[in-house]
């Protein structure tokens, strides 16, 4: 149970990381941003493997890079319905 709780925090951190980059890209506050977190910690082991520190289960540097990457996908949608409607 700790570990999942330290995996949602880890998330939720690479997400707010990303979302610094690139701000009001994600809207819907802290439990979207974990959401985008879980999702691109996923993503970016996937795309990228395990390198890098790790915590609680999670390499650090795909998880930031999958969090980074999901969110730009984000902006990039949300702004292209901006100008269409």
């Amino acid at each position: 149970m700790l570990e999942l709780l330290l995996f949602v925090c880890l998330a939720t951190g690479c997400a707010w990381l990303a979302e610094s980059l690139i701000p009001n890209a994600v809207p819907g506050g802290m439990v979207v941003s974990a959401l985008v977190g879980i999702i691109g910690a996923w993503l970016g082991t996937t795309l990228f493997g395990r390198f890098g520190p790790g915590v609680a289960g999670v390499a650090l540097v795909p998880a930031i890079f999958g969090s980074m990457l999901l969110v730009f996908g984000l902006a990039l949608l949300s702004r292209s319905r901006r100008t269409v409607t």
